[in-house]
């Protein structure tokens, strides 16, 4: 969603050398797995490294959920922005506060989808061609779209990104803007960045961010969703479709 081909045009400004709301709020606006990693090289990739050498160097057991913070919690502080003084609530139902676009959306785009490959930015002149990638497992990204023209894109960033012990949610929401040419808009409004984070739960605003929304040309076959941002690099990001389970019978 960043407006530059997935590649965010500013640095995120946080507290010097830790991760923050800034570097969620640009992982919020990412697809693929490239931006997410740009927005966690600038300002905390250092501190995550400390982290990850502290956790590795305790030899925390696998299934010891509490060793990690129990060892090293001095560092994982350091790692982050400290959490504030009265966080807010976790919004359950973000699109309850998103406002309807206009008639909706078509029906085949409505439901929940998830990322299964992207392609790559261009790479300069002489560069060895490479295979598109499949997302990195640690970077788990989902779209849901609502029938009242609300989007909520998740990003899932795991202990293998923040470190042992450490998981959020980093979600962004607002309206899918459909135009009649089969272009698209994903006009974020709000976010959060949810979970656990140095042993103790984390519900970060990203209200403060300013999202930009590239436009997409997109396309739906069968199960699958295609997002071609609608630009000169002609970026694609492919989803397919998840189905939801159904509510058990009474």
């Amino acid at each position: 969603m960043s407006a530059s081909a997935q590649a965010p045009s500013r640095r995120p400004r946080t507290v010097a050398g830790v991760c923050g709301a800034a570097n969620w709020v640009c992982v919020a606006e990412c697809i693929d797995a490239a931006c997410v990693d740009q927005c966690l090289r600038q300002g905390c990739e250092t501190s995550l490294d400390k982290l990850q050498s502290c956790t590795e160097k305790a030899g925390c057991a696998p299934d010891d959920t509490s060793c990690p913070t129990r060892t090293c919690g001095q560092v994982c502080q350091q790692a982050f922005e400290p959490a504030p003084p009265s966080p807010e609530k976790e919004q359950q139902d973000p699109c309850a506060s998103v406002q309807p676009a206009g008639a909706g959306v078509p029906k085949d785009v409505v439901g929940r989808w998830e990322l299964a490959a992207a392609t790559l930015k261009p790479e300069p002149p002489g560069t060895p061609a490479r295979a598109d990638p499949q997302p990195r497992p640690d970077f788990v990204r989902s779209l849901e779209v609502q029938p009242n023209g609300c989007f909520v894109l998740s990003t899932q960033l795991k202990d293998a990104t923040l470190g042992r012990g450490n998981q959020l949610e980093v979600r962004a929401w607002g309206t899918f803007a459909v135009s009649k040419d089969d272009k698209v808009v994903l006009q974020a409004k709000d976010g959060q960045a949810t979970g656990p984070v140095c042993g103790k739960p984390r519900v970060i605003p990203l209200s403060k961010g300013k999202f930009r929304g590239p436009r997409y040309k997109y396309q739906v076959e069968g199960d699958t969703l295609t997002l071609t941002i609608d630009d000169p690099s002609k970026r694609a990001f492919q989803f397919q479709r998840v189905e939801t389970p159904e509510p058990p019978k009474e």
